[in-house]
């Protein structure tokens, strides 16, 4: 009677235990392999193009960091990149692509138009960015496990932005943080506009007045500007710095006689790792982990299976 007990369990739990298993499997089965392929889409053609995994982040480095930044800047810049695409992979898997070769992802190119753009000095400045991609290869950042999001962008204000006052979502390691270092060697920290007030009005669709009043309705704990009233027309600040082409939204008014000045400071979205801050951290002696662990709070840095 034994035998036979004991052999009903076995026949119930073996197949629960398979099951199991294959769950399991499946669910580390989606491991990111050194020889990993992404799949690029050319927003000029359409065209979805293959590309090998460390020659994509190569493309993606020299499209989105000047080669002339220090090195460890660079490699914080590599991880960065390698960290993001991962994400889009994992989100994109049931489509067609990855990602985009444009800022609406990250800026790629490739070697046909890097030998185009550099010509004589193509050599000298693909062996730096592939130092960078080489000396930090398949590293990716995770929090708890997860990949993050990393974000990125040019130039802070003086503070980085937490992620839930410029997006949606608020995630523990994009928060806030201390980037008053970009003075010192972003060229864009803060820049002055012009317009005439007849093109300020048409650029932002507004009928014509002779003065202009502008109420900052809401904005972030830095003081970036997320809401705003134009003549009594509301407006989100992302539209007025679209509309604009203004580098980001920490920005000022100010009406002279027929004419509007803007300042702004900072270039891009703000959250993340500021670009130009991990170029004078990295001038400063911080290490690519170091900026990296500074603007991704919490985060650790892991390296792709092989």
């Amino acid at each position: 009677m034994k035998k036979i007990i004991i052999a009903s369990i076995i026949i119930l739990v073996i197949p629960y235990i398979v099951v199991s298993l294959c769950i399991k499997e499946e669910n580390l089965h989606f491991e990111f392999m050194a020889n990993k392929m992404i799949r690029v889409k050319r927003e000029t053609t359409g065209n979805i193009e293959k590309v090998p995994f460390e020659e994509y982040i190569t493309g993606v480095l020299a499209g989105e960091m000047p080669v002339t930044f220090e090195l460890e800047a660079l490699k914080a810049q590599a991880v960065a990149a390698r960290s993001y695409v991962m994400k889009k992979i994992e989100q994109n898997q049931n489509q067609e692509f990855d990602v985009v070769d444009t800022v609406s992802n990250q800026v790629y190119l490739d070697e046909a138009t890097l030998k185009e753009r550099w010509k004589d000095e193509f050599e000298t400045k693909i062996n730096k960015i592939k130092t960078a991609v080489h000396e930090t290869e398949g590293e990716y950042l995770t929090y708890e496990g997860d990949i993050v999001e990393a974000f990125f962008f040019s130039t802070s204000t003086g503070k980085t932005e937490n992620v839930e006052e410029v997006f949606v979502q608020a995630l523990p390691y994009l928060r806030s943080v201390d980037s008053s270092w970009d003075e010192e060697v972003s060229p864009v920290f803060q820049v002055t506009t012009e317009f005439s007030l007849v093109d300020f009005y048409s650029k932002l669709n507004l009928p014509y007045q002779e003065t202009l009043q502008i109420e900052f309705t809401k904005t972030t704990s830095t003081g970036r500007v997320k809401e705003l009233n134009i003549n009594g027309t509301a407006f989100k600040a992302s539209d007025v710095s679209s509309n604009l082409n203004l580098r980001s939204t920490f920005f000022s008014f100010e009406q002279i006689v027929d004419n509007v000045k803007v300042e702004t400071k900072g270039f891009g979205h703000g959250v993340g790792m500021s670009q130009y801050g991990a170029q004078a951290m990295a001038k400063k002696g911080y290490t690519y982990d170091q900026i990296l662990k500074h603007y991704y709070q919490g985060v650790e840095i892991v390296k792709i299976k092989v």
